[in-house]
C-alpha cells in the first residue's frame, strides 16, 4: 500500500476505491497518453501534482515508449495515481482506456507536449460550481511555438458555429463523467478529430460554460495542426450530417487557405527572431 493507492506489477499504482471520508469536492480525472515524449512528460506530470486543487487523479498511458519515457513515469512512483506502458493503436485508443480507469466526476485530456498553468482545476471547479448544470467546460489556452509566437486560442462553445469547426481547444475543456455515459468513447475510426466527432453527437444540447481564463500551454505543431486534421474534419462533419458534402468542401478550402497564410506568417516571423 503506497499512500492510499495499491501497487501494481508493471509499477503503476491504483487508487483504491473507498467511501470513506468523503470530500466535498469532486474528484478530476486527468488523462495523458504519451509515447515516445522523455522531452516533454516531466513538464505535463509536474504541472498536475502542482495544481492547488486537492481531489486529482493523474492517468497516464504510454504506447510502449523506448526512448527512457518509462524510466520518468517509473522515478515518479506513487505521485502519478496511475500509469500503464502497452502498445496502443493510437492516442483516442488510448483515452478509451483511460477512461475506463478513470474515477473523476470530471474528465479532462491533457497531452504529453502541453502542460497546466497554476491554478487551473481550481478555475474548472470554480467554473463547474457556479454552473451546476454544464457537461463540458471550456477555457483558453496558450499556443507555444518555436519562434516565440504565443497567441491565446479558445473560447465557449457556441451551436451553430461549433457544427462549422471545432472552436473549442481540447486540451483547454473538461467533460462532465454523464457526457460519456450518455454519447459512449471516442471513435477510433478517426485519427484526429475524434474529440470533436464525439462533441458533435450532442448537438445544440451540450450544456457548456466558459471561463475567460487561460489554464494551459499547448506544444505548436502534431498532427492537429496540419492540413490532414482539417481534412478529417471535413469528414467528421459530413458523417455527423451536420453539414453537405459542397458545404463541408467549401469550408475545408477556407481552413486550407488559413493554415497556409498562417504558416507563411510564422515562417516570415522566424528570420526575425
Amino acid at each position: 500500500m503506497l499512500n492510499g493507492y495499491s501497487s501494481r506489477s508493471d509499477g503503476s499504482v491504483l487508487p483504491e476505491n473507498s467511501d470513506s471520508n468523503v470530500i466535498a469536492e469532486p474528484l478530476v480525472s486527468i488523462i495523458t497518453a504519451v509515447f515516445n515524449g522523455s522531452d516533454s512528460i516531466t513538464n505535463c506530470i509536474e504541472s498536475v501534482l502542482n495544481q492547488d486543487y486537492p481531489r486529482i487523479e493523474h492517468i497516464i498511458l504510454d504506447g510502449g515508449s523506448t526512448d527512457g519515457t518509462v524510466e520518468i513515469l517509473h522515478s515518479y512512483g506513487d505521485r502519478v495515481s496511475l500509469w500503464i506502458s502497452e502498445p496502443d493503436s493510437g492516442v483516442y485508443d488510448a483515452w478509451n482506456k483511460g477512461l475506463k480507469l478513470a474515477r473523476g466526476e470530471w474528465i479532462a485530456f491533457l497531452g504529453a507536449d502541453d502542460f497546466y498553468l497554476a491554478g487551473a482545476i481550481s478555475t474548472y471547479m470554480q467554473l463547474a460550481n457556479e454552473h451546476p448544470t454544464a457537461e463540458f467546460l471550456t477555457s483558453r489556452a496558450r499556443l507555444d511555438h518555436p519562434t516565440g509566437y504565443s497567441p491565446i486560442f479558445g473560447g465557449p462553445w457556441q451551436w451553430p458555429r461549433f457544427s462549422t469547426a471545432m472552436s473549442t481547444i481540447h486540451v483547454g475543456v473538461m467533460h462532465r463523467r454523464s457526457l460519456f455515459e450518455r454519447y459512449g468513447n471516442f471513435d477510433t475510426s478517426y485519427r484526429i478529430a475524434a474529440d470533436y466527432e464525439f462533441l458533435l453527437r450532442a448537438r445544440e444540447n451540450l450544456q457548456s460554460a466558459f471561463t475567460p481564463a487561460t489554464t494551459v500551454v499547448m506544444r505548436a505543431g502534431g498532427l492537429s495542426d496540419s492540413t490532414a486534421a482539417l481534412r478529417e474534419a471535413m469528414r467528421v462533419k459530413v458523417a455527423a450530417g451536420v453539414r453537405s458534402l459542397p458545404m463541408a468542401l467549401l469550408q475545408l478550402r477556407l481552413g486550407i487557405a488559413r493554415f497556409h497564410i498562417r504558416r507563411t506568417y510564422l515562417k516570415a516571423r522566424s528570420f526575425f527572431v
